[in-house]
């Protein structure tokens, strides 16, 4: 009997280190795969002098912005997206090339960011396993609709009014004496919304999702290293869609957001377990309100 259960004991450690080998193994993987499917169809477009070039001051600029983007995305679990795009259109680089810059190294700094969290013991498996399918389809719906369907520009102004109403709401209950735990319903309903809307308006998955789940009063830590680890998926699932339906532009932008997001990746997920739950949330509501206004303004 005691040998069953030494063996028994044996068998479910085996398969648990299995499956935690799998949370860095799948995303590492699928980067590597992603990688070489991208020089393989695009080395034509690549040269020695024009890859030395590459390595200016405007480099330099966007691989800052990546640094800061992830920094902010993996500490209060959002707004790489929002904050990466609006830095690019402030320096004059183009929506078109912006956007796809974006979603193609989100598809890398999400899964640095995903393999850090999980490092440091930040996620809640059981939450990232509700979040990821209803996210995916999500993200793969807006991100059709906003390729073949839907004008892109019209429905930011929406977007950023209703970003600003929740970061009111965040606030207030960051300011509350006490927040009272509530039991998360719908969480397939909420990680659908959230897909779409962060493909159709170049971000929001972070601000929708994670200030949800806060507001709520589950435990920061977790809610972020989670919500983060469900994004890579969701970024992933829009970046292949984006990618089949506009191709890629703008590599000095991608390459530059993307090593910069993946060199700060492991120090935002450190400083996750560093940072008090309320001044956290505030900051996370001013900050999506800054970045909404800066929107409106420039559409306006």
């Amino acid at each position: 009997m005691e040998k069953e259960l030494k063996i028994n004991s044996v068998d479910a450690n085996f398969y648990s280190s299995i499956k935690d080998k799998l949370w860095i193994g799948i995303p590492v993987v699928l980067l590597i795969g992603l990688l070489s499917t991208l020089i393989y169809n695009h080395h034509a477009e690549f040269s020695w002098d024009g890859f030395v070039g590459g390595f200016d001051q405007q480099f330099l600029v966007f691989f800052g912005i990546g640094v800061f983007a992830q920094l902010v995305d993996g500490t209060l679990g959002m707004g790489y997206g929002a904050t990466s795009t609006s830095f690019l259109l402030a320096y004059g680089v183009p929506p078109v090339v912006s956007s796809t810059g974006v979603h193609v190294a989100e598809m890398f700094t999400t899964g640095a960011s995903a393999i850090s969290h999980h490092k440091f013991g930040n996620i809640n498996k059981k939450l990232v396993k509700h979040l990821l399918i209803p996210g995916v389809l999500g993200s793969i719906t807006g991100a059709y609709l906003l390729s073949d369907v839907i004008n892109g520009d019209v429905i930011k102004p929406f977007i950023a009014v209703y970003m600003i109403i929740l970061a009111v709401v965040i606030i207030r209950k960051a300011l509350k004496k006490s927040i009272v735990k509530k039991k998360t319903t719908k969480l397939s309903a909420l990680a659908a919304f959230g897909g779409f809307m962060d493909s159709v308006g170049g971000g929001g998955w972070g601000p929708i999702v994670t200030s949800t789940l806060l507001g709520r009063g589950r435990n920061p830590r977790y809610t972020i290293g989670s919500v983060n680890a469900a994004e890579f998926a969701i970024s992933f699932a829009s970046g292949i869609t984006f990618m089949l339906f506009g191709g890629i532009h703008g590599w000095q932008v991608i390459i530059g957001l993307i090593l910069g997001g993946v060199i700060s990746a492991p120090l935002a997920a450190y400083l996750v377990n560093k940072i008090r739950r309320k001044p956290m949330m505030v900051a996370v509501g001013i900050l999506i309100i800054l970045l909404s206004l800066k929107t409106l303004s420039k559409l306006l």
